[in-house]
């Protein structure tokens, strides 16, 4: 994704926990990746009005009741493994085939909600998975229904493919390629992590929050597959990593917060910064 002042408030607002953000502390935070004041005004200007924050006070932010919800999927990553259980053979199929695929809005959603959910295109409008996550289908069909797949798509348990079918189906996803990435990441961040104390305030959290999401952003889109496609133990350390890494990041930003490095905005400049 790239990184551009919308990107980051909203990534900001996803990390707060719920907590409003002011437009001073978004400006500071913008400041360190080099980002103008005013694009963060304008920013904060088209997330408002496309319906992803709202004010909750004067000079102050918060994510919107709708971008919560998808704020509650993507924070699942914490929890991620716990729904894991043991593979049998089985798989949960989607078919959306009677869909469409004009409205470039709806497919961008829909796709984005298989993408987070680990599902793959066996054929145009029939996606698959592996039923091995602890969730009844009832669940499983909510959960995408949040993340932007329309209610009319089919969800349901699919098995019985025939050798050829599963020849084509054990070839969806790039296990060796997530193993890569799993070990990877890992090592950018242990090697990131005994670097960070010669770092100055300001760039170890720029680079935190940089590394940090990428590393994020893996275990949201994984598709938490079972052996033989990865090795589960090497996902399971990456996926600790990431939450150490994780919480490393937050006490490197409130510290940064609390020394308070950036010089504190005029008065003028405070009222300025408010979208119009």
């Amino acid at each position: 994704m790239k990184l551009n002042a919308k990107n980051l408030i909203l990534d900001l607002l996803l990390a707060s926990n719920d907590s409003p953000l002011s437009v001073r502390d978004a400006i500071a935070a913008c400041r360190l990746f080099g980002l103008s004041d005013n694009s963060v005004r304008v920013a904060l200007a088209r997330a408002s009005a496309d319906g992803l924050i709202e004010a909750a006070g004067r000079g102050t932010y918060r994510l919107s009741a709708s971008a919560l919800q998808l704020a509650g999927e993507v924070a699942t990553w914490r929890t991620a493994e716990q729904r894991i259980r043991p593979w049998q053979g089985g798989y949960i199929a989607v078919l959306t085939q009677h869909l469409g695929r004009t409205d470039r809005a709806a497919l961008r959603k829909r796709e984005r909600a298989l993408a987070m959910l680990g599902f793959a295109s066996l054929e145009t409008g029939f996606y698959l998975r592996p039923d091995n996550i602890d969730e009844n289908l009832n669940h499983i069909r909510q959960r995408l229904c949040r993340l932007g797949l329309e209610a009319q798509a089919l969800v349901f348990y699919a098995n019985q493919f025939s050798e050829q079918e599963q020849t084509r189906i054990s070839q969806l996803w790039n296990g060796a390629a997530l193993n890569q990435q799993y070990r990877q990441l890992q090592q950018q961040m242990a090697d990131w992590l005994a670097d960070a104390p010669s770092l100055e305030p300001d760039v170890a959290a720029r680079e935190s929050f940089l590394l940090g999401s990428k590393a994020i952003r893996q275990v949201v889109f994984d598709p938490l597959l079972p052996e033989p496609w990865v090795d589960v133990a090497e996902r399971h350390r990456f996926v600790e990593a990431v939450h150490a890494f994780d919480q490393a990041g937050h006490l490197i930003w409130r510290k940064l917060i609390a020394v308070s490095l950036t010089p504190p905005l005029s008065h003028k400049e405070s009222l300025q910064s408010e979208p119009k």
